[in-house]
């Protein structure tokens, strides 16, 4: 594969988080009910991690009774908190691997 058209690849990749990170915050806002509350704790990877801090942010200005943390520990990390329960939603830069599951 050429470096242009990996660079290419990459571009469309990153254009395409920002654009579900515009997108995410409208439709959320419009399928949730007014009286949400709890916590929702999010980690795992630094490359999805400014995306998901400004849609945390956000989510969080609409629902003020709902607190959002947003960490990083690396996709392998978030994965490994997610399935122990440590967190709702687990932010990755790759599909799991069999052996991160189970």
């Amino acid at each position: 594969m050429s470096k242009n058209n990996r660079s290419s690849k990459g571009r469309n990749f990153l254009l395409g988080l920002a654009l579900i990170g515009l997108a995410l915050p409208f439709s959320l806002s419009a399928a949730v009910p007014d009286n949400l509350s709890g916590t929702i704790k999010i980690d795992g990877s630094s490359t999805v991690y400014p995306i998901t801090e400004a849609v945390a942010e956000e989510f969080g200005r609409a629902n003020s009774g709902v607190k959002v943390t947003v960490g990083i520990s690396g996709t392998g990390g978030g994965f490994k908190k997610f399935t122990v329960g440590e967190t709702d939603i687990s932010n990755a830069s790759r599909p799991i691997k069999s052996t991160e599951h189970d």
